[in-house]
């Protein structure tokens, strides 16, 4: 560092004495008076410039980018929730799993970015109504992860799967098991589902039709004997 001497003839004491008086005093050397050292040293301090007041346009800047943080935490919560449902649905706890799943799909409700998260939750509130026996809900579960990814194979397996436990067989082969086929020719899962399931199907078609026509004639009973007799 470089050290300057002073030129003047006044003293080293002499001068300092001087600057204290002045300062004792709240006036400059020129005779005006100073900021009180609260005021010099106290917070939002701006070097004797003057404060600029933010325009309109910053604001909503402002608010714009506000916005995008509140997003982006919900997606934060959002995404926590589901990692928690996920360790309570690991540890077989489904109904607190489910809560877990709820909160997430209210938390980043509506929120574009987040349709492949409110899915993925959809998705695995299905797989804990089934494990807990609640077919109906997982098939609804299930079609609201689908509406939001209609190419979700997981989704579409699991739906398949309870149409199958209901005896939904006509359902489950043709809005499922033949969805795969179509989505991933190569799976051999759907392809022996399907060989599995389509007699199912024409069995309780059949037996429908039976149970149909049985009650038409307990309906309008008539003597079938009259006709037989004729031929």
């Amino acid at each position: 560092m470089v050290v300057i001497e002073a030129t003047s003839n006044i003293s080293e004491d002499e001068a300092t004495t001087t600057q204290n008086d002045v300062k004792s005093n709240g006036l400059t050397e020129e005779g005006f008076e100073t900021a009180s050292e609260g005021e010099e040293e106290g917070e939002g301090e701006n070097n004797g410039e003057e404060e600029s007041v933010p325009s309109k346009d910053d604001d909503s800047c402002t608010d714009s980018l506000t916005d995008e943080q509140l997003k982006q935490r919900a997606l934060t919560q959002a995404n926590d929730a589901k990692t928690e449902g996920n360790k309570l649905f690991g540890a077989g706890q489904y109904e607190d799993a489910l809560s877990q799943y709820e909160l997430a799909l209210q938390v980043a409700s509506d929120m574009p970015s987040s349709i492949e998260l409110r899915s993925i939750c959809h998705a695995n509130r299905a797989a804990c109504y089934s494990k807990l026996g609640r077919y109906e809900e997982t098939i609804k579960e299930c079609t609201k992860a689908l509406e939001l990814n209609p190419s979700y194979m997981k989704a579409l397996i699991r739906r398949g799967e309870a149409h199958e436990k209901l005896e939904h067989f006509e359902e489950a082969v043709a809005a499922d098991m033949k969805k795969i086929m179509e989505l991933d020719p190569s799976n051999d899962q759907a392809r022996r589902a399907v060989r599995r399931l389509e007699p199912l199907a024409a069995e309780k078609r059949e037996k429908m039709k039976e149970e149909m026509i049985g009650k038409l004639k307990s309906c309008y009973p008539l003597d079938f004997s009259y006709f037989t007799s004729k031929f």
